[in-house]
């Protein structure tokens, strides 16, 4: 996977992790939590210089806690480097109509100044990269060198994790714009649905 593939990849994971694992009171164990009808698409201009060419995530439902596996390609014209500004907004479809979810203790619709922070936070400095990015030589920090990045078939366990209570069931959408200097580098749309027990 191009580096911009796994920066995006991770930075999806990411995404993930900021709006599931909890910060505040007000979260519950998710023991049978289900992520259904995954689907992602490019949402930047054509010639943004990160784009995500492939991802594929099985099986669906996602169950967590359980096993998935994923593949992902992609590439970037340009070196990712801090600063790196994060713009991600989270809607859930509430009575039929898409609400933006507000920016509550860095969970839903938040601004990060700089997504190489986050992953520093997640991949701390001088600790290897996890699998299976270490295997395949594929970085989780910034900077992210311009090229091709690829994640060969790979499988993961989801954890359990703790939701805020807003979270556990529903159609969500959400919509990552990474940027730099200035413009925007890539953006990528991620939607799916929660179910839990």
């Amino acid at each position: 996977m191009g580096r911009l593939l796994v920066l995006t990849v991770t930075v999806s994971l990411a995404v993930v992790v900021v709006v599931l694992i909890p910060v505040t009171s007000g979260k519950r164990r998710i023991t049978g939590a289900q992520a259904l009808r995954f689907n992602w698409k490019n949402c930047g201009q054509p010639n943004d210089p990160a784009v995500l060419r492939t991802l594929t995530v099985s099986p669906d439902p996602i169950k967590i806690p359980g096993s998935l596996t994923a593949s992902a390609s992609g590439s970037t014209s340009v070196e990712l480097s801090s600063p790196l500004p994060l713009n991600v907004t989270l809607e859930k479809e509430v009575a039929g109509f898409w609400v933006k979810v507000p920016c509550l203790d860095d969970l839903g619709s938040c601004h990060y100044p700089d997504a190489c922070d986050v992953l520093n936070q997640l991949f701390p400095v001088g600790q290897d990269c996890p699998e299976p990015l270490r295997t395949y030589g594929l970085p989780c920090r910034c900077p992210f060198k311009s090229g091709s990045y690829s994640l060969p078939r790979s499988d993961f366990y989801v954890p359990y994790i703790e939701l805020p209570h807003w979270l556990t069931n529903g159609n969500y959408h959400v919509q990552g714009v990474l940027g730099g200097q200035g413009k925007e580098l890539g953006c990528v749309e991620i939607t799916l649905a929660i179910h839990s027990d």
